[in-house]
């Protein structure tokens, strides 16, 4: 089962991610901001990351580039879910594999994730 790393700091929105990922079949794991997020991907190495972009202590921006900039993580596809910082992430297309708007629906986050995974 292909595990799922979630950078989001507002709570709720994680959970509804976590449910939403957990009933498409995948296992998911949690991290409250992007530094906890980056840890998380070094030890457990998933499948695919999504981040929100603002957060506290590290941005989805940073984080994607840390990722990118460590060897052994640099493949790992991000997702960038974002309410108005939707632009940043596209300018970044090194950075981010996609990068959907919130709110965004559950259909089209499985698609891409789905997409990502293939």
């Amino acid at each position: 089962m292909p595990l799922i790393v979630i950078a989001e700091d507002e709570f709720l929105i994680a959970q509804v991610l976590a449910i939403m990922l957990e009933d498409a079949g995948y296992e998911v794991a949690s991290a409250s901001h992007g530094k906890t997020a980056l840890a998380l991907v070094r030890e457990k190495r998933p499948s695919l990351v999504i981040t929100d972009f603002m957060m506290p202590l590290m941005t989805g921006l940073e984080l994607a580039q840390a990722m990118r900039a460590d060897g052994e993580l640099a493949h790992i596809p991000i997702i960038l879910v974002s309410g108005a910082q939707g632009s940043i992430g596209r300018a970044h297309p090194d950075v981010f594999d996609a990068v959907l708007d919130k709110p965004y629906s559950e259909k089209k986050l499985i698609q891409t994730v789905s997409r990502l995974l293939s």
